[in-house]
């Protein structure tokens, strides 16, 4: 039975790309291809060292490169990479081969500025590029970030007739491509792969749907989805078998677009196939609900994360987290707070200074809050978390409205010396709480701090309330120095000592 996804066709496509490939006479050698006989090849950017070349001045080290390539241990990479060098300048190398190993050894050892000059010497040698020397250079420019590069490689490599890459070598350009939005260009290469009958993967087709999703074609890519999963019904081909990526992919398409629910339809046709959803597809989830406004949903997507064995990470809990705390939902944000530290997590600290001034200004009218807030300050004392002045004058407050006077005075008193600016406000609640408890020395101290920096965050409230209590108290020399500090600083009290 023929299927919708015989291979990389235009035909399988769910979207209207018209595709423009260049004539057969185009050719692309020019465009570094094979390039000029350099005059220098700098063998590394941390040693500067450079040499002349010649036909015999490279050759290959076996013992520095494994048979797959890779260096040997990646903790000694560094002086690997020198060994190498050195080999490069006192040896030869004899064959192609032996040139394509280097190239890729240089290539997997991320070393590809170096391993791009060391391409560009191919020409002082007899032997000429074959289809692996073109495939390690699609590689090399994929990771030196440049995808047009290597597509035109890859172009020159079909047109010159060399056998085409594997089809690793044609999912990275693709994945590479669409990471950078170039989605045209990534079906192109697609394209490509239909025209030389190699076949794609599910890794590919994933690239795919990511880049569809990247650029907002959501739709289009939901439609490629049901094509991938009509495609392995009919042929049950097990490399184009929907994984969780291929789901997560699309999911997190819809989340970004407001269509969570959608994306939760596919979470749970994902589960029914067998697959078993990564702490990635639930997060994307989370944020879905972030963005649009239904944090508590997130509660019901926790546990089933938890029935599934499915351990919330740090990124779920902070999601919901933020989202609750976005939202208003303080009360609930506070139970994934107490949560996220029963399980071990560490709260960040601007998190905590979005928690605490929201657990602060609605204990104002909830005053079973209060507690919830002296405990996020507690905690966040402990850690020596910087607390933003905004919230440290509300938690002042929070000690005013639950009586906590001598907590309130210590910390506005340490916020003076730290050089904070606490509001008038503030200075007011706590100078008329502190005359309520009768704890006029307190009181005065706040006066003293705050008229030593600067008067400008004095208001006459502060002392029409002193005046008024020393005058209650009978402590008349005491409120006459009151209103003469006021005078002094440019404010005039409403309440005047007694005679």
């Amino acid at each position: 039975m023929n299927s919708p996804l015989p291979r990389a066709s235009p035909s399988s496509l769910p979207h209207p790309f018209s595709f423009q490939f260049p004539p057969s006479s185009f050719n692309f050698t020019s465009l570094l291809l094979i390039p000029p006989k350099p005059s220098h090849f700098i063998i590394s950017a941390t040693t500067n060292q450079t040499i002349t070349p010649s036909p015999y001045s490279l050759k290959l080290n076996s013992r520095l490169i494994s048979k797959d390539g890779f260096l040997p241990n990646e903790r000694y990479r560094s002086k690997s990479v020198k060994d190498l060098a050195g080999s490069i300048k006192d040896g030869n190398i004899e064959t192609l081969a032996e040139f394509n190993h280097l190239f890729k050894g240089l290539v997997l050892a991320d070393e590809v500025d170096l391993a791009y000059k060391l391409y560009s010497t191919l020409s002082n040698y007899d032997f000429s590029a074959d289809s692996l020397t073109f495939s390690i250079l699609v590689h090399c420019c994929c990771k030196r970030n440049d995808p047009m590069e290597a597509k035109k490689v890859l172009e020159h490599m079909i047109e010159s007739g060399f056998e085409s890459p594997k089809v690793k070598t044609f999912t990275q350009l693709i994945n590479l491509l669409c990471k950078k939005g170039r989605l045209k260009q990534a079906f192109e290469v697609f394209e490509i792969m239909g025209k030389v009958k190699c076949d794609p993967t599910i890794n590919t087709y994933n690239c795919l749907l990511k880049g569809l999703c990247y650029v907002g074609k959501v739709e289009e890519a939901n439609e490629f989805l049901s094509k991938i999963k009509k495609s392995w019904k009919e042929q049950r081909d097990g490399r184009l078998q929907p994984d969780v990526y291929t789901y997560t992919a699309v999911m997190d398409g819809f989340c970004k677009v407001g269509r969570s629910d959608e994306a939760l339809e596919l979470l749970n046709e994902a589960i029914e196939m067998g697959l078993t959803p990564s702490i990635v597809t639930y997060n994307t989830i989370f944020n879905g609900y972030f963005k649009e406004g239904r944090p508590m949903e997130g509660f019901g997507l926790l546990q089933q994360m938890k029935e599934r064995n499915c351990t919330p990470d740090y990124v779920s809990y902070s999601t919901l987290l933020h989202g609750l705390l976005q939202w208003g939902e303080i009360k609930a944000a506070v139970r994934v707070y107490k949560e996220m530290l029963d399980t071990g997590l560490n709260v960040d600290e601007r998190m905590m200074n979005t928690l605490l001034r929201g657990i602060c200004r609605r204990s104002r009218k909830e005053k079973e809050l209060l507690e919830d807030a002296y405990q996020v300050f507690d905690e966040m004392s402990k850690r020596g978390c910087d607390i933003d002045p905004c919230a440290y004058e509300l938690v002042i407050e929070a000690f005013c409205n639950g009586n906590e006077m001598d907590k309130a005075f210590v910390n506005l008193c340490e916020m003076i010396k730290m050089e904070l600016s606490p509001r008038t406000f503030t200075l007011n609640i706590v100078v008329r709480g502190l005359c309520v408890e009768e704890k006029i020395e307190k009181a005065m101290l706040v006066l003293v701090l705050v008229c030593r920096r600067t008067s400008e965050m004095l208001d006459k409230v502060a002392f029409d309330v002193l005046i008024n209590e020393t005058n209650r108290q009978g402590m008349v020399k005491t409120a006459s120095c009151v209103y003469c500090v006021a005078l002094k600083n440019g404010v005039i009290p409403s309440r005047k000592p007694r005679r």
